[in-house]
């Protein structure tokens, strides 16, 4: 005879799989046919076109000499590499077959056509702020892409972690649908900017550390994290800028990817520069609006005055003696495009005592730009910057790194530099090339 708590404990195991099944299974929505082109006003299609850019889509559904929007971009997680979805209107493999109401549960439900539960990869926990006329214009803009046929690669994610199922309970920990809700307290500059930030734009997906299970750490929003081998900085009070990052360099790095004072976009932000610089201007001052709010610069637009000047100051001086091997180095290498002597750093020369790479507790980002460079494609258009990782040995990049931290800002020495460039150099250039 079987024991009862035998049979009582394998009865709780059935009920909690049937409960788990019924809370995480969704409907599916029947397929259409692909919707014509002509059905789509131009002003929606070009609005959703700026809200396309404004999020990236591009930059993660496209596959490095892939067709544009048709997926395969590899997204490296702790749980494996997840690649992303052909979101052109094709419809065998791409959304050719969603209806708007389809493509609108996707976006704020993390939901698919078909009922399966998407990857938190795909930033729906953001998305879901959209409003309903947002949705559609990006829809409307999809729609009318070429399409492509292109088959979805598989994802690395091992059983237990790639059943869809199990993104229910992850969405029931962390997951809260919603549209933006403005506050009532803050002008519409502000409201725009938080609306723009905290959802198409997705911000906090990449400046924001993720605990065990890839989730966002709401406890340390903004507080910088490691992406794609880079270290997107804080944004917050904590970034570590000698120059309060304002209202206007905001505007400029953002719409422009270069700045007066902290450099150009590189790595993963510069996609993000390009993207966001279809937004109108008055767009573009909204997300500094609240960004400015987020890091305490508001009002502080003399407060780098001195950093600057003493920038400026060293410039002009010199530093280091040149019988000393890493300021030979320097001046090999760096020195005749990051001179200043005027009385404002000139933005295509940037200077390195303001940067916030030279600033930063981490070297990384120094050291990976100092290896690879600054692409075209990046930071100004058709401006780049030499890498330097075939012609310098791990020890060179170190020398370099630590003349530069030591003469350029106060604050401590990094440590072990030859090991860690030879750990960045490991790495290679990166997902985003």
């Amino acid at each position: 005879m079987k024991r009862p708590w035998l049979i009582g404990g394998a009865a709780i195991v059935v009920i909690g799989l049937l409960g788990m099944v019924a809370f995480g299974w969704r409907m599916a929505i029947a397929p259409i046919a692909r919707p014509a082109v002509a059905s789509f006003a131009p002003a929606q299609i070009a609005r959703g076109e700026v809200l396309a850019s404004a999020g990236y889509c591009a930059t993660c559904h496209t596959a490095k000499g892939g067709a544009v929007l048709a997926g395969g971009y590899p997204m490296k997680t702790p749980f494996g590499t997840i690649y992303s979805t052909n979101i052109t209107p094709d419809s065998e493999t791409g959304i050719g077959t969603w209806s708007l109401a389809a493509f609108r549960r996707a976006m704020h439900e993390g939901v698919a056509r078909d009922g399966s539960h998407l990857f938190p990869a795909f930033p729906y926990d953001h998305f879901t702020r959209l409003t309903d006329g947002d949705v559609a214009d990006l829809y409307a803009f999809l729609m009318t892409r070429p399409a492509i046929k292109a088959p979805p690669k598989s994802n690395t994610i091992p059983f237990p972690l790639n059943l869809r199922l199990l993104q229910a309970g992850w969405k029931l920990l962390y997951f809260k649908p919603g549209r933006f809700t403005p506050d009532a307290s803050k002008d519409a500059a502000w409201n725009r900017g938080a609306y723009l930030v905290e959802g198409i734009s997705h911000c906090s997906a990449c400046h924001t550390p993720r605990g065990a299970l890839g989730a966002e750490n709401k406890d340390k929003a903004y507080a910088g994290a490691l992406v794609d081998h880079w270290i997107a900085p804080p944004l917050t009070g904590a970034n570590p800028s000698p120059v309060p990052w304002g209202a206007d360099e905001l505007v400029a790095y953002l719409g422009t990817g270069v700045s007066r004072y902290h450099g150009v976009a590189a790595g993963p932000m510069g996609p993000v520069s390009h993207g966001l610089s279809k937004l109108p201007p008055a767009d573009l001052k909204a997300v500094a609006a609240y960004l400015t709010s987020l890091n305490g610069a508001a009002g502080k637009s003399a407060a780098g005055a001195p950093a600057i000047g003493q920038a400026l100051a060293t410039d002009r001086s010199g530093t280091g003696l040149q019988y000393d091997a890493a300021a030979r180095l320097y001046t090999a290498a760096c020195a005749s495009c990051h001179y200043n002597s005027g009385k404002e750093p000139n933005p295509l020369r940037p200077d390195l005592a303001l940067n916030s790479a030279v600033n930063m507790d981490d070297p990384r980002n120094l050291i990976r730009v100092i290896l690879y460079g600054v692409d075209a494609a990046d930071g100004i258009p058709g401006v780049v910057m030499p890498g330097f990782a075939r012609g310098f040995s791990n020890a060179d990049v170190g020398r370099i790194a630590n003349y530069v931290r030591a003469t350029r800002t106060s604050r401590p020495a990094w440590t072990d530099l030859e090991q860690k460039v030879a750990t960045i150099r490991a790495e290679g250039r990166g997902q985003e090339q």
